[in-house]
């Protein structure tokens, strides 16, 4: 196989997430969270990823990962995730991070809180360094918390679907926010949280809630 073909987007982007089909008992995760420098990916920056496997309703966190992306101007941007510029220059290339978490997604779902902030940075990237966007199969536990809110006639506001407080409704301890892996591992716990008080569906059963 030449190196071209083995480099090409499309075996990098194989991503081979799971059938919309599959028993959620048997989906695997990986969750997801990224620091940016704002919400618009064509403007803004990644500046750190975290991710954690979740695998036979255990979160793995001996394969946890976290990356600094180096050569970012944080900005203003440092006010709310506390890393300067000089923090990430130990850091990596975008390229080398996004293959990391692409090789990290293979054969499994994304698992997210407020999803298309990780999605629409990831694809961007993607599209950006490969020309190509991934084929990606996602779970949103905001999403999940404001239908189950909705369903209880309990509509929520603002600060309602934050990671913290949906995290506290469940009974889970408090982490300090915004750091990416630390937000990861605290989503991936609230996914665990919430399956517990959910029949079994399937993945695409998961995925009628990602109304945002």
């Amino acid at each position: 196989m030449a190196l071209f073909d083995f480099l090409s987007p499309r075996r990098v982007l194989e991503i081979e997430a799971p059938e919309p089909n599959t028993p959620i008992e048997e989906v695997e995760f990986l969750a997801v969270d990224m620091e940016t420098t704002g919400l618009k990916p064509k403007q803004h920056e990644i500046v750190s990823i975290g991710w954690v496997p979740v695998i036979n309703n255990r979160v793995q966190l001996k394969d946890a990962h976290y990356v600094l992306i180096k050569g970012v101007d944080v900005g203003d941007s440092a006010i709310i995730h506390h890393l300067r510029d000089s923090d990430l220059e130990q850091g990596c290339e975008l390229e080398e991070a996004i293959e990391m978490l692409t090789a990290a997604l293979r054969g499994k779902a994304l698992l997210a809180h407020f999803a298309p902030i990780e999605t629409a940075f990831y694809s961007h990237a993607c599209k950006k360094l490969w020309g190509k966007e991934p084929q990606l199969q996602v779970v949103d536990t905001f999403a999940l918390e404001r239908r189950h809110m909705e369903r209880m006639s309990t509509f929520p506001r603002g600060e309602d679907l934050r990671l913290s407080r949906v995290r506290a409704r469940y009974g889970l301890p408090n982490y300090r926010n915004h750091n990416a892996l630390t937000d990861a591992i605290a989503c991936a716990e609230l996914y665990l949280a919430m399956a517990a008080h959910r029949p079994p569906q399937k993945l695409k059963d998961m995925q009628k809630n990602l109304q945002i």
